[in-house]
């Protein structure tokens, strides 16, 4: 189980939410799936792991890019935009853009203020702050996912929208994966997570800001595209956000 630790209290995010509910389930149908179960029990724990492992390396990438030249681009997210399930951190989707974005000849910098287990609020608290001062030329924010199982639909609604209010006008939201066929839940979950993304869209529209339409690129089938915890992406799932976050930016950014 993932666990948020935010001013010394402890939340168990969705993604814990969804471990618990696979885990019942698990145990209703151990005759015949118990193998698959501890597989991916295995994968939850290897990706815990990962959390740690990958919080510590954009810390480090952090401190080198804001020492370094060259146009900076600040990513905001949960576990995604920290590359969880992919087999390095710059095999996730940001790494993947960074390097599309170094291939324009410009000599792009990432500083990748994220966290995993990250839900709206703490976009709103803790991230958001932190770009002051920094000059992004690009920013990016992909955020929700956590918030589905976690957040009340109102409270989730209004976060939604002070985020999307509050980012610069250099600003590209990113929308949510819808998970239509996506373990027994994702049919229960998939027209709230599409009204989210209705949501998303328009008010991101009405400032003018691009969206990168993740639920286009990102859709089942889902074999091959996920991690061992069959929950994040693995490299290749990740390359469908990087070619929908790719697609959204202004073409001032992408050729240039």
């Amino acid at each position: 189980m993932f666990l948020l630790r935010r001013e010394g209290r402890e939340r168990t995010t969705p993604i814990g939410a969804l471990h618990q509910a696979v885990t019942r389930w698990g145990e209703a149908e151990r005759s015949s799936s118990g193998n698959a179960v501890r597989r991916w029990l295995d994968g939850v724990a290897y990706l815990d792991v990962q959390a740690r492992t990958y919080a510590d390396f954009w810390t480090r990438h952090n401190e080198k890019a804001l020492a370094a030249d060259g146009p900076l681009w600040v990513v905001l997210g949960d576990s995604t935009a920290q590359g969880l399930g992919a087999s390095s951190p710059l095999h996730g989707y940001v790494g993947q853009v960074l390097n599309a974005l170094r291939r324009t000849g410009r000599p792009w910098r990432v500083v990748n203020l994220s966290r995993s287990g990250a839900q709206t609020l703490h976009v709103l608290d803790d991230q958001l702050p932190l770009i002051e001062g920094l000059g992004a030329d690009l920013v990016t924010c992909g955020i929700g996912s956590n918030d589905i199982l976690a957040t009340p639909p109102k409270r989730f609604r209004t976060h939604l929208r002070q985020v999307i209010e509050r980012l610069p006008s250099s600003s590209v939201m990113m929308d949510l994966t819808v998970p239509d066929r996506f373990w027994t839940i994702g049919g229960v979950c998939s027209p709230y997570v599409a009204n989210i993304n209705d949501l998303i869209n328009t008010t991101a529209t009405d400032r003018g800001l691009p969206v990168a339409q993740v639920s286009r690129h990102a859709r089942p089938p889902w074999r091959g595209l996920l991690a061992p915890d069959s929950f994040h992406p693995n490299n290749l799932g990740y390359r469908h956000h990087a070619d929908a976050l790719l697609a959204a930016l202004p073409a001032t950014i992408a050729q240039h």
